[in-house]
Order: structure tokens, then sequence, then C-alpha cells
């Protein structure tokens, strides 16, 4: 135990930092075994904001450029030499196993700047959501926002007076921080249910964890009446608190984080010597996993991911997994981190953090050249023109030009013009005027899953009825009362609306499908593809929220068809997994598993309840919900084969699919109502 008995070094520290990283590890592992230990992060946190603050106490510097460029010069060597080489790593090896790697390789780039959780709040993503877990940095803004945390606080920390041993300088310290913590907790508290993301991903609204952990150390420092106080605490009575509020359901998660982060502040203080708590964590090979915890935390993420990308993670896998990590972990400490964080670079403060820049810099060039000239040359699997196919083979079953139906003509993609627009809204109906005075129409809009379910081309063109089809990738229909993003979707969705009821009449109706509808959920039921705005035109990420807008918009729709007595239906969300995982490789044997099968069902029944619920207690009597899971269960439920056989690709129905959702839409809707 000697070589941890360093003046001023608290070996307990690194123990709490071994258990962090340990719940955090197990969460993304499997959320099963421990729901709420993506809370070690915050643990973190205050650790972090207590050991700055300790580290700055009482250190000498000459003036105030000698006291920065030695705070970032230690950063550097702290940071930047274990991360870089990881992003570089990591890098190279997805683009072995996923062909469209620009998203994880724009947030390694971020990353190496500091700036990953800006980037991933500006993507509006979901840290829970399935999709999240394929991003192999994802984990990084926790990186970014401790780093943005370093450039504020050392500021604070001189100009306070505190880092030059003024004679008031903790008080005017204490004061500071205290005002901040307030605000930032306010702003946590405030936007998580109405925009998790900000509040997730943002430092200003993070700022109170660690700020926490200054305020613990600034207190035992000047109250010895406080330490004396949290001293007669168990430790082991808050350890368990902090074990049993991980397995808080996730509705309650800002009221876990603000519990955590309080008590961690409590067990740091009561962790004294002669207690079992204590012992535990300091513990030599406790204290070992939290001098590597650092490395742990980098490799262990980007195994994982890369883990689904490939095997998956399965009870045989793991045991390979964790070895993996723990290796990995063990030779960036000991090779990477220690030699570089303990040596003197160039002797020279400045020479130091211009070569550590230089290596940013340099590393980030190429990571642009992996994502743009050299995308797919790594590629291991299948050729990417195939996967292109496969990802869109609906458009290549439409008989351009001879279908009976509007087909691929009447689907625009992102990339239309105006004219292009135009000209599809005034062609995209078949026939062009209707044959007969009570001919009945059906007009089909919303995104490509319109197009895939018109793919049952014949049984529309036995029918008798005449078809309007208006479909944009991407852009769900009706528009919400807000917006979407991507924007240039609201004005065809407008177009869109004004060109059907331009020309629907009484007894007429819309079916609308939307890929969309499968992402109004949030942590519980997966997140958002297509953004929605509240009235602030800020992005909404929460499920209520999303779900509360699209019925505003649906209740609009419908308000608009009773008016000339349309009838809407609306059909619900199906199945969806992501895109490339679907496919098999040689490097992917399971492309998806019965258990992933089954979280999916559930999610989407979930969601589709939820809708049904919606629309009946919103009174739209003239629109009928239509479950496609509940429609397609008998041949498409309960095993992989038969989803295989059901879904072309992640989300989009098979053409048996399609022809059995649209027959049972013909025969027991449409038929109904006597046309």
């Amino acid at each position: 135990m000697r070589k941890y008995l360093r003046s001023g070094y608290r070996p307990e520290i690194d123990g709490l930092r071994a258990f962090a990283v340990v719940a955090v590890i197990i969460n993304h592992f499997n959320k099963d075994f421990l729901p709420g230990g993506y809370l070690g992060v915050d643990i973190f946190f205050v650790i972090s904001g207590f050991v700055i603050t300790s580290s700055l106490y009482q250190r000498p510097s000459k003036n105030f450029k000698d006291f920065i460029s030695g705070f970032y010069e230690r950063r550097i060597k702290r940071l930047v030499p274990a991360l870089s080489v990881f992003v570089l790593i990591t890098s190279v090896a997805i683009c072995l196993f996923n062909p469209e790697p620009g998203f994880s390789l724009r947030t390694g780039l971020t990353s190496l700047f500091g700036l990953s959780n800006l980037y991933l709040f500006k993507e509006s993503t979901d840290y829970f959501a399935q999709s999240t877990e394929l991003n192999v940095f994802t984990h990084t803004w926790s990186l970014g926002v401790e780093e943005q945390f370093y450039i504020l606080f050392p500021l604070l920390i001189w100009f306070s007076g505190f880092g030059r041993q003024t004679k008031n300088g903790t008080r005017n310290l204490s004061l500071i921080i205290v005002v901040l913590t307030i605000t930032s907790l306010i702003g946590f508290l405030y936007l998580y249910p109405i925009n998790q993301s900000a509040a997730y991903f943002l430092m200003p609204t993070r700022f109170w964890e660690m700020a926490s952990g200054c305020l613990l150390f600034l207190g035992i420092q000047k109250r010895k009446s406080l330490e004396h106080l949290l001293e007669k605490v168990p430790p082991i009575l808050v350890l368990a608190m902090i074990v049993g509020i991980m397995y808080f359901p996730m509705s309650w998660a800002a009221a876990s984080t603000v519990a955590v982060v309080i008590l961690t502040s409590i067990l740091i203080a009561s962790l004294k010597k002669k207690t079992a708590t204590y012992n535990f964590f300091t513990n030599p090979k406790v204290i070992y996993i939290g001098l590597i915890s650092y490395s742990l935390y980098l490799w262990h993420w980007g195994v994982l991911s890369i883990s689904r990308w490939t095997i998956g993670i399965h009870w045989w896998s793991a045991p390979f997994q964790v070895a993996l990590i723990l290796g990995l972990a063990i030779a960036s400490y000991r090779y990477i981190e220690t030699p570089l964080r303990k040596g003197n670079w160039f002797g020279k403060r400045w020479k130091t953090l211009a070569v550590g820049g230089g290596v940013i810099i340099t590393l980030s060039g190429g990571l642009i050249t992996l994502g743009k000239p050299m995308k797919g040359k790594l590629y291991t699997g299948t050729d990417q023109r195939a996967i292109a196919n496969t990802k869109n083979y609906w458009r290549n079953q439409i008989k351009l030009g001879n279908s009976s139906l509007t087909g691929e003509k009447c689907h625009a993609d992102r990339s239309y013009t105006q004219e292009q627009l135009k000209l599809l809204f005034n062609e995209c109906k078949y026939p062009l005027i209707r044959k007969s005075s009570n001919q009945k129409t059906l007009a089909f809009v919303g995104d490509s899953h319109t197009l895939a379910l018109l793919n049952a081309e014949e049984i529309l063109t036995n029918s008798g009825f005449r078809v309007i089809h208006y479909s944009r990738a991407g852009c769900p229909f009706p528009i919400p009362p807000h917006g979407i993003n991507p924007r240039e979707c609201n004005k065809f969705l407008l177009n869109a609306e004004n060109e059907i009821f331009q020309d629907l009449k009484s007894g007429d109706a819309i079916i609308i499908h939307n890929y969309h509808i499968s992402h109004l959920g949030d942590n519980n039921l997966k997140d958002t593809r297509n953004n929605m705005f509240n009235k602030n035109k800020d992005i909404v990420s929460d499920s209520l929220t999303k779900i509360n807008l699209y019925m505003k918009g649906l209740k609009e729709l419908s308000i608009k068809a009773s008016k000339k007595s349309i009838s809407i239906y609306l059909i619900g969300s199906p199945y969806r997994n992501n895109d490339l995982m679907f496919l098999k490789e040689w490097f992917r044997p399971y492309p998806i598993s019965a258990k992933t099968l089954l979280e999916e069902t559930i999610i989407a029944k979930q969601l589709n309840k939820e809708l049904s619920k919606q629309i009946k207690d919103r009174s739209m009597k003239n629109m009928t919900f239509l479950d496609p899971l509940e429609i397609l269960d008998e041949n498409c439920g309960g095993n992989v084969t038969s989803f295989l056989e059901c879904f072309r690709d992640s989300d989009h129905m098979s053409d048996k699919s399609s022809k059995e959702l649209l027959d049972f839409f013909m025969k027991n809707y449409l038929r109904s109502h006597n046309q």
C-alpha cells in the first residue's frame, strides 16, 4: 500500500472510481442487470470536481499565465494521449465493419476537441436509444462536458482569489460556485422533461454535478464541523443507497441523478479509515481498477459497440469481451497514460501544448480522410452497392413506366428540386380524373413506407379505386403544429395536404403510413429521427411531448377531413432495427437476435397502444388506427425466420406483408363504408 500513500493522495477516491466505472460497464453490457449503472458517470463528475479543486488548493503559481498554462499542460498530458490512440484505432476498426461510418467518425473527430457532447446534442441523440449503442464514440460526450468545465473552472479559481491564496479567496469562490450550482441545477431540472438531450449533453446543465465536488472540498476545508458531521454517516449505508437508486425506473432519471450526486458527495466525506467500505475501496486490486478507470471507460464502449456491429453480445461472448476490454485498458494505462502523463515532454509548457494540439489536428485529418476519400475502402463486408440495393429493395420492385399505379415516380427523394416536386403533384394521381362521379379515391401519403405499401399494387388495381400517392423520404405526414426537421419537409407536406383536400370528396379516404411513427418514443419507446419543435422552436425529445405534438397535427387533419366526410386511416409502428445491422455478413452471423426482436416488438406494441388510445381520447371519430403487428402477427410474430420473411430490411415490409396489410385494410375498413 505504500505506493498509494504519497502525500495528499486519497486511495479511496480511486476505489470509488472503480465502483463508478464498473457500474457503467455493467449497464452498457446489459441494462437489465443494472438499469441505472449509467449514473456512474455522475459519480465521476462529482469526483472530478472534488479532485480538481483539491489539486489546485495551495498550488504555487507565479502569475496567471503560469497558473493557466500549468493547468492545461496537466490536462493535455492526462487526457489527450489515451484518447488519441483510442480514437485512431477505433476509427479504423469501425470502418472495417460499417460501410457508412460517418456519424461515428464525426463524433470521434469532435471528441478530440472536447466537443462531442455538442455534436451529439446537435444531432438530437437519445443516449438511451438502441441506435446510440452503434456509435463507437457516443460515450465521449462526458469527456466533452468535463473539458468544457475545465475551460471555465480554472478562471473561477484564479479570479476569485482562491488560486492566488488571497484572504477572501475561498469565500469568493464558494459564493460564485453556489450561485452557478443553483442556476445549473434549476436548468437541468427544467430542461429534462422538455428537452432531455440539452439537459443530458450540455455542460451548463451538468456544471452543478462537478461543482458539488468542488463545494464539498471547500466545505470540509473551512468547516470542520461539516466534516465531523459527515464522518458519522455509515459509508456502507450511503453506498447501498446509491446501488438501490441504480434500480429505480427510467421515469425517475432526473431525481435519481440528483440523489446520486448528493450521496456521492456524502460518501466521499464519510469514507474514513477503519470502516469496511474504506477497506474495500482501498484494496490494492480495487484501487488498480480505479487507476485504469479512464482507459477502461474509453475502451469498454468501443469494444461493446463494435461487438454489436459484429458477433453481438451474448452470455458466451461476454467473458472474451471483458478480457479484451481489460487488456486494452491495462495496455493503454501502462504504455500510454502513465509514461506520457508523468514524463517531461519537451521541457517547456508551450511546446507540450503545441505538440498536443498538433497531434489532435493531425489525427483529425486522418478521420476526415477515413470519412470521405476513403469511405468504404476499408469495409470488409458485402459490396456497398449490394447493400444499397438491399436497403432500397422496394424501389427496384416498381416497374418504372409500366406500373399501373404511381410508384417510384411519385416518391420524392430529399434531392428533388421545386420543379420536380411541382411535376409530382400534377402527375401522381391514377387515373388523373375519376372514371365516374361516384368512383372513390384513396390518398396514400407519408414517407418511404407508403411506397413500400404500394408494392401490393394489384390489390388496388383490381379494386376499382382511384389512387393518389404523395410520399417523400424521411417526411412524416401530417406536419405537426410547429414543424419538423428536416424543415424542407414542411413545404412538401403542406403542398401534399392542400392537393389531397382539393381533390378528395365525401366517401374518400386518406391512408397514412410513416416510419416516423416508430420514432415518437423516448428512452422506453426509442427516440426520434424526424425532429419535432415546440412553440419556442426548440427540439423536443421526450415521448409524451412528441406524441402530443403529432396528435395535434392529426387532430387538425381530422377536423379538416370531417368537414368533407373523408375517412382517415393511420397505420401504426412496425418492427424496426438498424438498416445495416439487418444484413448478414461474415463478421455478423446473427443479424437479428430473438431477444432484439422481442424487445422491438414490445416497444412497437407499447407505442401503438398509446397512439390508439390518444386517437380515441381526442375524439377523432373519422380516424381509424391500424396496428400492423396485430394484422401481421400470425405470420410475422414470434421468431426471427418469420420476421425475415415479412420485412425486406430493418422496417420496410416485404411484398408479402404489404399485400396482407393492404388486403386487410380494403376488406375490413373501406368496404364497411359501402365503397
